[in-house]
């Protein structure tokens, strides 16, 4: 197949077809270059060389009663964590500073729980007011599932965008989790769309999942109309059901994130979680697919140097977004006109 060609008729409007999909990633491994050149003509073409940067802060670890099979936070983890309660306003605040002097767009609040309770909501919430008033940040809300009218409650706080990732597909859902459905994932991503905040949702790649199963979740995520999308590559923690999980190839990695960026062109495309262990050396090549990443540490596993990815931007000629929305939905749908 010409994957040129068939970069040019997405951004001419046309949507992969399941048997294009299944194409592109059983492809022979010498195919993986182009793939990725052409996801670069789609990525080129709504955000140029700009990479967004995100950096997070893990406000409350482990005590979680989830029973995720590949999370070190996770309920049946006997993983060696850090395990501390909700943070206090004062710390989020001091984090976001340290976000802003590094140079990130969007900082991320994460907490570990099914969703957050009275308190820690209203700790969030005084946090990204302070931020507010005070950061050039956009905020992104991480908390869990939401009940009733808390979306609204942190879309009036200044959160910007709120994220709850599918991780894998509806099928393969049970393999991973029991303790809730991917239904209420799905539901948390509406309630945050219905209350104005911008949706986030991302997959974990590496759990044992089919190729058919990596296609149904970036379909998923289309549906779902998701405007940011981190790719998360299962780092296995000792202590965690997935211990004994090997790292995955680069190519492999490269491949879906190219494949993501084909199903959903105009998206912010983020290498996340466990990028450093999968992708290895050829972590560059995924900025030519994707147009973000994480800065700094990750929840409970530590990310490259802050200073190596700057650097890793500078030397592919790629500069920093400045600001983290500065292209709307209805910007990026005029560039697809």
């Amino acid at each position: 197949m010409n994957w040129h060609s068939l970069a040019e008729h997405v951004l001419n409007g046309h949507e992969l077809t399941h048997q294009e999909c299944i194409d592109f990633l059983q492809a022979d491994s010498k195919e993986t270059l182009s793939q990725i050149d052409a996801a670069y003509m789609i990525r080129h073409h709504y955000y140029g060389n700009d990479v967004k940067l995100n950096m997070l802060i893990n406000t409350k670890s482990g005590l979680c009663p989830e029973n995720c099979r590949y999370c070190s936070q996770s309920s049946e983890s006997s993983a060696p964590i850090e395990k501390y309660k909700m943070m206090t306003k004062e710390e989020i605040v001091k984090g976001a500073q340290r976000a802003a002097k590094l140079g990130a767009g969007t900082f991320c609040i994460v907490a570990s729980g099914r969703g957050p309770s009275r308190h820690e909501l209203a700790i969030v919430k005084e946090a990204a007011r302070e931020i507010k008033e005070t950061l050039p940040l956009k905020l992104c809300g991480c908390l869990g599932i939401l009940a009733d009218n808390q979306a609204e409650e942190l879309k009036e706080a200044g959160i910007d965008r709120y994220n709850h990732n599918i991780n894998t597909s509806a099928e393969f859902h049970e393999n991973i989790v029991s303790s809730h459905t991917f239904d209420d994932r799905v539901g948390t991503v509406e309630k945050v769309k219905q209350a104005g905040i911008s949706p986030c949702s991302g997959i974990i790649i590496g759990m044992g999942e089919s190729t058919e199963n990596i296609i149904s979740m970036l379909h998923t995520l289309r549906s779902l109309n998701a405007d940011s999308i981190p790719i998360n590559f299962l780092h296995a923690i000792e202590g965690t059901a997935f211990e004994n999980k090997t790292p995955m190839t680069p190519i492999w990695c490269l491949r879906i994130v190219a494949l993501a960026r084909f199903i959903l062109p105009t998206k912010e495309i983020r290498i996340a979680g466990g990028r450093e262990l999968n992708l290895r050396s050829l972590q560059p090549m995924a900025l030519y697919a994707a147009n973000s990443i994480f800065l700094g540490d990750y929840l409970t596993t530590s990310g490259q140097e802050s200073e190596k990815d700057l650097k890793m931007i500078e030397d592919l000629g790629f500069t920093v977004e400045k600001d983290a929305f500065a292209r709307s939905a209805e910007d990026l749908q005029e560039l697809h006109n």
